[in-house]
């Protein structure tokens, strides 16, 4: 019998094709030229990151300011496995002195550093520069504190980059830029000083169409939790509980998304306990409860958590050096040491995707 070339239907290759990980997408596209057309196509990527959604990878992104390349993990994987080392090739290499991850966001990750803004998607390489905003002259980032995020409006199929800033007069700044319009834009009237009281600008969680920050009103000592709603593109307030965990003056605390809970946390610098508390009901604050409280491994005496797994294992960093993994009941799981500089070291989870946006009529 004559060998018989097997034919599959484009709509079936297709079909298969969204189905695959990023990773084996991107490698894909070195089989053939009509695959690399398909596979950059943004109907493909939109199309795969939605029906992908309860598939897709998750990874944590490190950046340290020491010499060492970018690097990336799975963090459902074992922490064995090595990690992906990522370069910005699009940036010199003293960019990565004093780089800030700003936000991320269906794939993307928000830099900035001095006069550089990036949104850049580590899967892919794809990149966009944003001109600085022209409102924020005056601003005194390093004193009051800035609060950054970064989101997509989907009843506008637009990425933001969000703002909130104090001037010299201690006056509040909310200002977003579009990535749809290519432009900054204000919102006008009198907003209430917020502060994040560090000397770094705080990064907002992104959860059911918000961007939400860990603040302080100017002339207010208590926390407070304020979103900033990208389809309505306005301002709301959100107490924490009283008393809480937070009040207390714990060295370490901080907002993050637990589950698919907005969730507060507490590290104590003495007993080593790790401390949250989720809001079960969104925006409802009776909802608030607590939910964990565990005796963290005196080997790591700084604990810092970032994502939980699909299992509930807590994921986080130990200040600097190394990624930790405990289970719900503070048991130590695993330990990966990921570079040897610990100052000024970041890390934000992302998820893998193939999307893209317009670049001033290029694509990068």
């Amino acid at each position: 019998m004559e060998n018989q070339k097997l034919y599959l239907p484009h709509n079936l290759i297709i079909e298969i094709l969204l189905r695959l990980s990023v990773k084996s997408l991107i490698s894909f596209t070195c089989v053939c030229k009509s695959w690399l057309t398909l596979i950059s196509n943004p109907d493909f990527a939109n199309s795969h990151f939605q029906l992908t959604a309860t598939a897709q990878t998750r990874r944590i992104l490190f950046i340290s300011h020491s010499s060492i390349p970018i690097q990336s993990r799975d963090f459902e994987s074992s922490f064995k496995n090595d990690p992906d080392s990522l370069n910005l090739n699009f940036t010199p290499p003293e960019f990565c002195f004093r780089l800030q991850i700003k936000g991320s966001g269906r794939g993307f990750v928000f830099l900035h550093r001095s006069l550089n803004i990036y949104i850049w998607n580590p899967s892919t390489g794809f990149h966009k520069q944003i001109p600085l905003s022209p409102f924020n002259s005056n601003l005194e980032e390093y004193y009051f504190g800035s609060l950054y995020g970064f989101g997509y409006d989907q009843s506008r199929d637009d990425y933001l980059v969000v703002s909130i800033s104090c001037d010299k007069t201690r006056s509040s700044h909310l200002e977003f830029f579009s990535l749809k319009d290519n432009s900054w834009r204000e919102i006008e009237g009198t907003h209430t000083a917020y502060r994040n009281g560090f000397y770094n600008a705080k990064v907002g969680s992104l959860l059911n169409g918000a961007i939400h920050w860990l603040t302080y009103r100017r002339d207010s000592p208590l926390h407070l939790i304020v979103a900033f709603n990208l389809m309505e593109r306005k301002l709301l307030e959100i107490p924490v509980p009283v008393p809480d965990d937070f009040h207390d003056d714990p060295p370490y605390f901080g907002l993050w998304v637990f589950g698919e809970f907005l969730s507060l946390w507490a590290m104590g610098s003495y007993n080593h306990t790790l401390k949250l508390r989720v809001m079960k009901e969104y925006k409802l604050h009776s909802s608030w409860t607590k939910t964990l409280v565990v005796r963290i491994d005196d080997a790591i005496p700084n604990f810092y958590p970032l994502c939980s797994t699909k299992s509930g294992d807590i994921i986080g960093s130990d200040g600097g050096l190394g990624l930790v993994k405990y289970n719900d009941k503070g048991q130590l799981l695993e330990y990966s040491s990921y570079h040897n500089y610990p100052l000024r070291s970041q890390a934000i989870m992302y998820t893998e995707s193939l999307l893209s946006f317009p670049v001033d009529g290029e694509q990068v």
